[in-house]
C-alpha cells in the first residue's frame, strides 16, 4: 500500500473534500497570476484608457509623444510575421525597452509584465536603443542657432558661453576584465556620460562609453567636439569683445576644469 492510498483511507471523505477545495483554490490562484502577467493591461488598459497624468507616471512622458517616438523608430523595428509567430508591434517594443531602461527590474520580471520572454525583453532593448542612435541622435543632438544658444546664456550673465558642460556617471555591472577601471571615485563601477547643453537643458552633443575612473578633463580632451572647438568649427563666428578683447564662444563647465 501506497502513502497516498494510505492517507485517503485513513483520512476519510472530509480530508478528501479539503484537498479537492485546495485544487480549486490553487487553480485559481495560478489563473488570476496568469492574467496579472499578462500584456492585457498594456494592450487593453494603458494603451485605450490611461490618461496623460497616468503616461506620465509610469513611462515619464505622454501617450501622444511615445505615439510619436514610435512613428519615428518604426522605420527600423518593423518586423514582418512568420508562420511560426507574430512580430511584436513597433508600439510594443519601445514600450518593453523604456520600462527596461527605466526601472531597476530584471529582465524576467519586464517579459512578465508584458507577456513575452526575458529573451524577447534583451532584443528589444537592443533593437530599440540600435533604432534611436541611428535615426534620432543626428535629428535631435544637434547644436543649432548658435547666435541664439550665445544670447541665451549671455542673458543668464555667462558671456561668451556657447554650451554647459557636465559629466555623469552610468551604474553598469563589474566588467569581467580591468574592472578597477571602471570604479569611479564615489566607489561603484561605472561609464561616463558626458554631455554639452544650450541655455535651455537641450543636449547639443554627447560622448558616451569612457570607463567611471577617467577625470572628465581627459574625456574631454579626447572627443571629437575638443577637436572642432581647437580648429574653430563647432561655434563659427561667434566672438564677442571684452575690454577691447576679442573673445571666442566656447563651453562652460566643471568637467573642464
Amino acid at each position: 500500500m501506497d502513502m497516498d492510498t494510505e492517507f485517503s483511507q485513513t483520512a476519510g471523505s472530509g480530508a478528501l473534500e479539503i484537498m479537492l477545495l485546495m485544487g480549486q483554490i490553487m487553480a485559481m490562484e495560478r489563473r488570476f497570476w496568469a492574467r496579472e502577467t499578462s500584456t492585457d493591461w498594456w494592450d487593453r488598459i494603458a494603451l485605450e484608457v490611461w490618461d496623460d497624468s497616468q503616461w506620465l507616471r509610469n513611462f515619464r512622458m505622454r501617450k501622444a509623444i511615445f505615439m510619436e517616438l514610435c512613428d519615428l523608430l518604426s522605420p527600423a523595428l518593423k518586423r514582418q510575421n512568420t508562420k511560426m509567430r507574430a512580430a511584436l508591434t513597433v508600439e510594443k517594443r519601445v514600450v518593453i525597452a523604456l520600462w527596461k531602461l527605466a526601472t531597476p527590474d530584471s529582465y524576467r520580471s519586464v517579459g512578465n509584465q508584458f507577456g513575452v520572454g526575458k529573451s524577447t525583453v534583451g532584443a528589444a532593448v537592443m533593437q530599440v536603443a540600435k533604432a534611436i542612435t541611428e535615426l534620432l541622435l543626428p535629428k535631435v543632438v544637434t547644436l543649432g542657432n548658435v547666435q541664439v544658444i550665445v544670447d541665451g546664456f549671455s542673458a543668464m550673465g555667462f558671456p561668451t558661453c556657447g554650451g554647459a558642460i557636465d559629466g555623469t556617471h552610468i551604474p553598469i555591472l563589474a566588467p569581467e576584465h580591468q574592472g578597477s577601471q571602471y570604479i569611479n571615485r564615489k566607489g561603484y563601477f561605472s561609464m561616463v556620460l558626458q554631455a554639452l547643453v544650450d541655455h535651455k537643458g537641450r543636449f547639443t552633443n554627447i560622448n558616451m562609453g569612457w570607463p567611471g575612473r577617467v577625470h572628465g578633463a581627459r574625456i574631454f580632451r579626447n572627443t571629437n567636439l575638443f577637436k572642432w572647438l581647437q580648429q574653430g568649427i563647432y561655434f563659427p563666428d561667434q566672438k564677442i569683445t571684452i575690454a577691447d578683447v576679442e573673445m571666442p564662444s566656447y563651453p562652460w563647465g566643471p568637467s573642464l576644469l
